[in-house]
């Protein structure tokens, strides 16, 4: 339950009569209602209020749920001696001034019993009795939202005054507060089922407003005073609980969001640490694959698959960012793999009509995966140069840029999984691992915090943040025996779908 939904609840239980017990002593809404139709109809002869043209009796439709025996329904029209409405500035007939009187707006209208003053207008107090003194706001008028955002409430107290409101606000001035608790109104008007009745009325036209036919026809489910009080005490006793909850209830939103992704570099964080499985001395040691690796790099340089790389600078000390089990081995990057970056397509030798091989770019790396976009580029007839960066089902592919159409940072790799080969755009870097059975492995350890944070933290640039091929291949990577990199991977591949 949200919130809002629990504040509400305490609303609707109120005005339903269930939030206080009923007391016989306190009386019968009834005769409240008869003494404030005898106030009122004093203040008609008086000229002090209008008798109305558009209030109609309560019909069977009109009465939203049950109440206690001792309550009465009514409407605002019948305990109001006024509803009217701000007066809307024409031409040069209101200026707004630094300071003067506060004009009210509907956004100024905060909700409840809240008046909020943040971005007030103010006018001058020759426009306020004059050009504006229909719309002078007394204390204790209750405010009403009619435009914009509808149905929101304020109260007005003597410490907020002067005040003048425009056409978004509507000003309903109770016959006489002696017999109705203010708070308790504001209540009822926030209570979901009278929100939803006031909503349900509203006129569409290019604005969705309330007219103040509406508000005066506005039910309302009256107590007894006494336990109009009752309930405005119980409700005050209730909301900073509410207020608490929703302290709470945004932390745990809030934890909620982050927890899959920072439970998955968690995960891989100890994967890489070696804390995630435990180390098998018959595995041996992560010496041997590395020399196998590099047996296997040499064959295939040889045999002229791929060029000789220039010599990586040996590992320092002071380079080792944490600590790994004894049977692994801290390596660089450029010692594992085989890398190619793409080729820079000019856009006539590109089509978008789905003829040829796609090409593949930056923005096409989206979360883990490579996606084909609707208006993907395509070449029909690849040179041989083209064709050199040519990639299939497996090779990783890592961002070698950020740039605005790409919402993946800088550096996630993620791994081909079509069927179909592809062409390679500049700034996307074609890996293939020396021994296909390490592949998932270098997968994780590329896409975890400690590699993710360490590359892109090394990419510069302005408008786009740029990889260099050193940055990549001198990267440190813990490499554990092949076995052991098996059933970590196995235990990632377990673990990850929770995190969601």
């Amino acid at each position: 339950m949200t919130p809002e939904q629990l504040r509400d609840s305490i609303l609707q239980y109120a005005i339903q009569g269930k939030l206080v017990e009923h007391k016989i002593e306190d009386g019968n809404a009834k005769d409240i209602l008869q003494k404030i139709s005898e106030q009122k109809n004093i203040l008609i002869k008086k000229g002090e209020a209008k008798k109305s043209k558009t209030l109609t009796p309560i019909s069977d439709e009109e009465i939203l749920f049950d109440i206690p025996e001792n309550w009465q329904w009514t409407k605002l029209g019948e305990i109001a001696s006024l509803i009217t409405k701000g007066t809307t500035p024409r031409g040069g007939n209101v200026a707004y001034l630094d300071n003067g009187i506060g004009f009210l707006r509907a956004e100024n209208v905060a909700g409840l019993d809240v008046i909020d003053k943040t971005n007030l207008k103010y006018i001058s107090e020759e426009t306020h009795n004059g050009y504006l003194k229909r719309s002078i706001i007394k204390a204790n008028d209750i405010l009403i939202t009619i435009a914009g955002t509808l149905g929101r409430t304020s109260l007005v107290r003597e410490k907020d005054l002067p005040l003048n409101a425009n056409q978004a606000v509507s000003m309903v001035r109770l016959v006489d507060i002696s017999y109705i608790d203010l708070k308790y109104i504001i209540y009822v008007l926030n209570s979901p089922e009278i929100q939803k009745y006031l909503t349900q009325q509203k006129k569409t036209t290019a604005i969705p407003n309330l007219t103040l036919e509406i508000i005066e026809n506005c039910v309302c489910p009256l107590p007894p005073l006494e336990e109009q009080h009752h309930i405005v005490a119980k409700i005050e006793e209730l909301l900073p609980f509410v207020d608490r909850y929703a302290e709470a209830y945004e932390k745990l939103e809030q934890f909620n969001v982050k927890f899959p992704e920072d439970m998955k570099k968690s995960i891989l964080q100890y994967a890489i640490q070696g804390k995630l499985v435990e180390q098998r001395p018959e595995e041996g040691s992560a010496e041997d694959l590395y020399n196998q690796i590099q047996e296997e790099k040499q064959k295939l340089i040889k045999e002229s698959k791929i060029k000789k790389d220039k010599p990586l600078a040996k590992i320092t000390e002071d380079e080792i960012p944490f600590d790994i089990p004894d049977n692994w081995k801290w390596v660089r990057f450029g010692n594992l793999v085989t890398v190619q970056n793409g080729y820079a397509y000019k856009s006539e030798e590109t089509n978008k009509n789905g003829i040829g091989l796609p090409v593949i770019k930056s923005g096409n790396l989206m979360s883990l995966n490579v996606q084909l976009k609707t208006r993907n580029d395509y070449v029909e007839n690849p040179s041989e140069k083209m064709l050199s960066s040519k990639i299939v089902k497996g090779d990783m592919l890592m961002c070698l840029s950020s740039q605005s159409d790409n919402p993946e940072p800088l550096g996630k790799t993620a791994i081909y999984e079509w069927s179909t080969p592809a062409l390679l755009n500049q700034r996307v870097l074609k890996i293939r691992t020396c021994v296909d059975s390490t592949t998932s492995y270098l997968y994780y350890t590329i896409n975890s915090e400690y590699f993710h944070y360490t590359v892109s933290h090394q990419g510069g640039g302005s408008a786009q943040a740029n990889l260099k091929m050193e940055h990549v291949l001198g990267m440190l990577i813990p490499l554990p025996p092949l076995e052991e990199q098996h059933r970590i991977v196995a235990k990632i591949e377990e673990l990850l779908p929770y995190c969601d």
